[in-house]
């Protein structure tokens, strides 16, 4: 990559495997927009995915490929974006060590997620360090690359601002190190799975970026419409329907105006709106499934980019280090100690099978 003078941002995405449609629009096509503008750094977040699911980590490897591949074929550009593993980088956990020292027990608990997953995710063990102290570990991935701003929809402005809030703490006791990042607020319509519920893999509601033709329409078939609408003859409403919300994120203006009139009036059935719903979103994810399609055929090459990708990413991570030991007194190189040990082997594996 050539420097730049660009701000800076950095985003990360947990490791669960393929994406949907709903990481598309959430996240990849921000990413993919800002591109251009900022210096962007994104990272595999298999840490942040250990908080939650660290008793199956069988499939971690294979989901970090599927995911990356996933990146890749929506049109992030390796040249223009550097990607990255955040476990293969011990620097973040030395910088969540140092930050969970002086940040207050009270900033944890009241982070809206915590005790809102904590009352909807009922089939594992949430009261864990590691959960009630991830959004430190954020935090520290954040910081690491001094970033201007994070990417994020409006749920996860509260992380940011705890960030702030660390950095001017750590600031406040250690001098000026860290800058405070921006919350980069990105349009992100919340996308309905097939079951009306936000779409989501763990609800097996979910249309992937690589499901083949026929798969999206016999999942979009499927979908729930208007529940007020029992037969073909029955007049419909649009604006109850999860159908229709699909439609303004991957239809033309003019099939959303006809559906949105016709469903009103019963000129047009749900299988035929669903059918034009199918043929859009298929020629979306076309070109996607086309560039997929050749990292496919070379998996080693999506763990190439991550390995080039995360030694750029670990040199910025040991200059940043070396000014928080000096802050902290922790370099203690000067007094005739030899410098900390470095993992040499710390990279990334160069191919998808254990």
């Amino acid at each position: 990559m050539i420097p730049t003078q660009k701000p800076r941002i950095l985003s990360g995405m947990r490791p669960t495997g393929k994406l949907h449609l709903g990481n598309l629009v959430g996240a990849l096509q921000n990413w993919i927009s800002l591109q251009d503008r900022y210096e962007s750094f994104h990272f595999v977040a298999d840490w942040h995915m250990l908080t939650t699911d660290y008793e199956n980590t069988s499939e971690l490897r294979a989901n970090i490929q599927e995911m990356v591949t996933d990146w890749l074929a929506a049109g992030l550009d390796k040249d223009k974006a550097t990607f990255f593993i955040q476990s293969r980088i011990l620097e973040h956990a030395e910088l969540h060590l140092l930050f969970s020292m002086i940040t207050p027990l009270g900033w944890l608990e009241r982070v809206p997620s915590y005790k809102e997953q904590l009352e909807n995710i009922k089939d594992r063990d949430l009261h864990t360090y590691g959960f009630l102290g991830y959004p430190v570990l954020q935090a520290a991935d954040i910081l690491m690359y001094k970033a201007d701003a994070v990417p994020v929809g409006e749920d996860q402005v509260a992380h940011v601002e705890l960030t702030r809030e660390i950095a001017r703490r750590f600031n406040g006791f250690y001098g000026p190190i860290f800058p405070e990042p921006q919350a980069l607020l990105t349009p992100a319509p919340r996308l309905p799975g097939t079951d009306g519920r936000k779409m989501s893999k763990s609800y097996n509601n979910a249309v992937y970026l690589s499901d083949p033709p026929e798969v999206v329409s016999k999942k979009l078939a499927t979908m729930i419409t208007d529940p007020a609408r029992k037969r073909r003859t029955d007049k419909g409403n649009p604006d109850v329907c999860p159908v229709f919300d699909l439609h303004k994120v991957f239809s033309t203006s003019q099939d959303i105006d006809r559906v949105n009139r016709e469903c009103r009036t019963a000129e047009i059935g749900c299988l035929d709106c669903k059918a034009i719903l199918a043929a859009h979103v298929n020629e979306r994810l076309k070109p996607i499934q086309e560039r997929r399609a050749k990292y496919e055929q070379r998996p080693d090459e999506v763990w190439t980019i991550l390995n080039e990708g995360t030694e750029r990413a670990r040199k910025v991570a040991q200059e940043t280090m070396k000014e928080v030991r000096a802050a902290v007194k922790l370099d203690y190189e000067g007094a005739g100690l030899r410098p900390a040990p470095t993992d040499a082997k710390n990279s990334v594996p160069t191919g998808a099978k254990s």
